[in-house]
């Protein structure tokens, strides 16, 4: 069972990476072997509440962003024609990885959730993200895109390049954001669509992680969920509206060096023994 303050920090990791491009996945290995939870026994059960607590970070972007979720609704609805271009936008941006990763699931945690896979994943995306921004500040890449001018070929690359964040450490974040920037979106349009997209992706995956997990989970106690989420919905809002800022100010590159750095800092703890990747 998970301590209030476990439970605490936890969230915070959660919420504060979820919607940065830095990886969740790497910050949660180091906040569970500091946490000293990092067990070979409670590796499912932590997984699945790592994913159930993304519930918090899901409620931060609908409080933030209620105009653009209310218009989804009437789009669903028939009432809102931008709303609706909006929503089939999402739907077709969150299919592929949806698909790809129910069909490929345990041989993704098999093969990848490893030291080298997540490292490497870790490292090239902090390299790419570097890149894209001299390739922007060269103006090589356009940036007058909004996001009522996305279209279904545009989404479908955005999706793609999300199914790429199933390669633990990748980021979701990263690559939704990226893949705006690569289509001219604006970098606060970019994040705007990457955070909406995260509702459908990440909803599905709290909801699968539930049904497959629900016993694990109950173990660590539910006041350790309701605590986690609470604190995930708070810390997510806060980064959230410090990203937009941030982005616009200074691009990705800042995050790209964090990532190489973290990547270093990952690769000295699983060498020395500190941090395990099971």
């Amino acid at each position: 069972m998970l301590e209030a303050w476990q439970a605490a920090v936890l969230g915070v990791v959660e919420g504060v990476t979820e919607y940065l491009p830095v990886s969740s996945t790497g910050h949660l290995i180091l906040a569970n072997a500091l946490l000293g939870l990092d067990q070979p026994d409670a590796k499912p059960a932590l997984d699945a509440y790592a994913v159930v607590i993304q519930g918090g970070a899901i409620l931060a972007v609908v409080g933030l962003y209620w105009p653009r979720v209310l218009a989804l609704v009437n789009g669903a609805l028939g009432r809102d024609p931008a709303g609706r271009r909006l929503l089939v936008n999402l739907v077709v941006a969150f299919l592929p990885s949806a698909l790809l990763g129910l069909a490929f699931e345990k041989r993704i945690d098999e093969l990848l959730f490893r030291p080298v896979p997540v490292l490497l994943a870790l490292a090239a995306g902090g390299v790419f993200m570097i890149a894209l921004d001299r390739a922007r500040a060269r103006g090589t890449l356009s940036a007058s895109r909004t996001i009522e001018q996305v279209d279904w070929r545009h989404a479908l690359w955005i999706g793609a390049l999300q199914c790429l964040a199933l390669w633990p450490g990748t980021s979701r974040s990263m690559t939704t954001i990226a893949g705006g920037l690569l289509i001219g979106l604006r970098a606060r349009e970019a994040a705007e669509f990457s955070f909406l997209l995260g509702l459908p992706t990440l909803g599905a995956a709290c909801l699968w992680k539930l049904l497959r997990h629900h016993g694990e989970i109950a173990a660590l106690g539910p006041g350790a969920v309701a605590i986690g989420v609470a604190v995930a919905t708070v810390s997510a809002a806060l980064a959230v509206r410090w990203l937009v800022g941030f982005l616009n100010s200074h691009g990705l590159a800042p995050f790209g060096w964090y990532r190489l750095g973290l990547t270093a800092l990952l690769a000295t703890s699983l060498w020395l023994g500190w941090v395990e990747l099971s």
